[in-house]
């Protein structure tokens, strides 16, 4: 199903109104409880403020939203109580809600906007990858709970903070030639393409009947299935050729084929053929195996050599593969300055404990990997 989520991200891969950007902003880890009852005598519902930031509030409804959602798109622990697993997410929650708040408000002192033309952009490229009409595209917002404004809300919020990534980030983000070329050279296993090989093959069967629950088969059946083989593995050795053989007399499914297997990456083969194909040359026929439907003969067609890409064809991949190791410890580095010069007012203090024991624990975590 298209979730709110993905209706985000779909509309970020394919909207081309928007501005360019670096790198996704961070993910804000969703996370919880589910909504608390309103129900009451009174007819009016003041919403309880958790954080202020910069005098721009956070709620509790919307933290009980962000919760749902999160809690919607991780996978649940069955070890865990419902309680356990919101207490788990929110203090990480809490701490992306506000760098989130601190980075929009970044996007709007720059004077990044959101125009109606983009968000409308979006919404038809959503439509359209998704192959949904005006009333399923509806029936997909309800499902979530979502309005269209709310929507343009979260598709406004990662427009502007993807702006600020590549306003404020952009020039820490030039990345040289040499980089690239000691990023190759450090990291070469990356680029290497995988052995493969193109295989023939051809089965004999052995018969088999059940008895109590179990295949069984006589040893008589499994000795004419043997010498069968044998005896088709040495008219190939003659000269006839495999594929018509394996055409005629192949019990397999790929007899259509002339018994065609590839090609295919010599890794993803069992421990067994892997070392029988370790030995040969192409146009090699090999020994009968024994396999679980019978007898099996392969013959070697064509076999490619791991070899390492040339810089050049995978230069963009490198490139993107450093912008994405800097992006993160770039961004936090905005965030810590943001946050610096920021106006947080909690509401909650115990909101307020755990969102600085997260904070803290991010900041441990970033010390010990740089």
């Amino acid at each position: 199903m298209l979730t709110a989520s993905r209706l985000l991200l779909s509309a970020w891969a394919l909207a081309a109104a928007a501005a360019p950007v670096l790198a996704q902003a961070p993910a804000a880890s969703p996370a919880a409880p589910a909504p608390q009852s309103t129900t009451g005598p009174t007819s009016t519902i003041i919403e309880r403020v958790l954080v202020r930031v910069n005098g721009e509030v956070f709620t509790q409804s919307q933290l009980t939203r962000r919760q749902i959602d999160a809690l919607r798109e991780m996978e649940r622990d069955p070890s865990k109580t419902l309680e356990q697993q919101i207490a788990d997410i929110t203090p990480d929650l809490l701490v992306a809600v506000v760098d989130e708040l601190l980075l929009v408000q970044q996007g709007r002192e720059l004077g990044l906007r959101f125009s109606d033309e983009q968000f409308n952009s979006a919404i038809e490229n959503i439509k359209k990858s998704n192959k949904l009409d005006d009333a399923a595209f509806e029936q997909v917002l309800k499902q979530e709970g979502l309005t269209l404004e709310e929507l343009r809300q979260r598709f406004e919020q990662q427009y502007l903070i993807q702006g600020v990534q590549q306003r404020e980030i952009g020039p820490s983000m030039t990345i040289t030639l040499e980089e690239q070329r000691q990023y190759y050279k450090r990291n070469a296993e990356q680029f290497m393409t995988p052995e493969t090989v193109t295989l023939r093959e051809l089965l004999v069967s052995v018969p088999t009947r059940t008895e109590g629950g179990r295949e069984v088969f006589s040893v008589a059946d499994e000795q004419a299935a043997r010498e069968r083989i044998e005896q088709l593995r040495e008219r190939l050795l003659a000269g006839e050729d495999f594929d018509a053989m394996a055409k005629e007399h192949s019990e397999s499914a790929t007899r259509g084929s002339g018994g065609l297997v590839g090609p295919v990456n010599v890794a993803d083969l069992s421990a067994d053929l892997q070392k029988l194909v370790a030995g040969m040359k192409p146009g090699d026929i090999s020994e009968p195996i024994r396999v679980a439907r019978g007898f099996q003969i392969f013959k070697l067609e064509t076999r490619e050599e791991s070899r390492l890409r040339p810089f050049d064809e995978v230069r963009r991949q490198i490139e993107n593969a450093i912008r994405n190791e800097r992006i993160g410890p770039e961004t936090e580095k905005l965030l810590a300055r943001l946050r610096a010069q920021a106006l947080i007012e909690w509401k909650d203090d115990a909101l307020r404990q755990l969102y600085e024991q997260a904070l803290a624990r991010r900041n441990d975590e970033a010390g010990s990997d740089s």
